[in-house]
């Protein structure tokens, strides 16, 4: 399994709006890809900005290239992003899981 994160910020007052946008649109878009494991979507506040990440675990590289294309690192962005975001990330990162609930550590 595969964790891809990508962070954004955005104005602290912007973040309702943005957390409503991405639970009725983005996360519903990974969710529809095969192979998508799961979207989790943290929000840390900081002062007068917000810090989103969102936490995607998939299949493979395959499945992820379902939903970015070629460029597995590349980061996806949506047009209403231009809406919330304080700038535009240019790439994800991505953790091999080795293990999770309980697994022991390999």
């Amino acid at each position: 399994m595969i964790v891809r994160i990508w962070h954004g910020r955005t104005q602290r007052e912007r973040a309702y709006a943005y957390a409503a946008f991405l639970a009725e649109r983005a996360i519903p878009d990974y969710r529809a890809v095969a192979g998508n494991l799961g979207v989790s979507v943290l929000r840390r506040d900081e002062g007068e900005i917000s810090h989103f990440l969102m936490v995607t675990r998939w299949a493979s590289e395959e499945a992820i290239r379902g939903f970015a294309g070629d460029d597995l690192l590349k980061a996806k962005y949506y047009p209403e992003d231009t809406d919330f975001l304080l700038e535009f990330e240019p790439q994800v990162q991505h953790y091999r899981v080795l293990g999770s609930d309980g697994d022991p550590p390999v």
